[in-house]
């Protein structure tokens, strides 16, 4: 990103941009990885209820390093907090949750997005902490809205939204909306529609670091 005119967010606001789109009283599953930290920045006064594929409903943000419980963890490892009246149970009742219909939003990363909703994001490598396709494919069949918090490109800055996946896919056409450090994007029948950017950044310089047309909401 050579223009200097535009600030791309970092790993935290990202997650804080998501926080505050998330509608009051949903149930919300947070993949491994960069999703996790939406749940930092839901403050206590709204319900948004965090759901864990491990078997936890109610998690709250990371504790602080004093406070953590190390028998309590996310799906990714990661310790976390219980907010009041959370509840920890089998993970067979957890995939029910999850099979049964009964999330309204699950927030996945992912390698690659299509236009028409495709998601690319299981891994294959021994070091990553669940590889292969893991519950990805169980929450995305089974939550409501699916979306998807990740950059904008790769490291080497390859488009990361795409005419179509390349890479081995995890669900089909099931992406509603995307959370980058450059934009937010729905996805519609019509593709990729420019919902907000990232102050200074235009639709042009956007569209040069995305692999498939751009359009801005009305």
């Amino acid at each position: 990103m050579n223009d200097v005119s535009f600030q791309a967010l970092s790993r935290r606001q990202m997650a804080e941009r998501m926080a505050r789109d998330i509608p009051e009283g949903w149930y919300v599953n947070l993949g491994i990885g960069l999703p996790t930290l939406v749940a930092d920045f839901v403050p206590p006064e709204r319900e948004v209820i965090f759901h864990s594929e491990n078997g936890l409903l109610g998690m709250g943000p990371a504790p602080a390093p004093d406070q953590a419980d190390p028998w309590l963890i996310n799906a990714g490892k990661q310790q976390v907090t219980l907010r009041p009246g959370g509840s920890i149970f089998h993970q067979a009742d957890s995939f029910s949750i999850i099979r049964g219909g009964h999330l309204d939003l699950c927030v996945l990363g992912a390698f690659e997005v299509a236009e028409n909703g495709d998601i690319a994001n299981w891994a294959t490598s021994a070091a990553d902490n669940a590889p292969a396709v893991g519950g990805a494919m169980d929450l995305s069949a089974g939550a409501k809205q699916l979306w998807v918090l990740m950059e904008h490109t790769t490291k080497d800055g390859q488009p990361k939204l795409v005419e179509r996946c390349s890479y081995p896919l995890t669900a089909l056409g099931v992406v509603t909306r995307i959370y980058t450090n450059l934009a937010v994007i729905e996805v519609g029948p019509q593709g990729f529609t420019v919902l907000d950017m990232v102050p200074g950044l235009t639709l042009e310089a956007l569209q040069a670091q995305t692999g498939a047309k751009l359009r801005l909401a009305a």
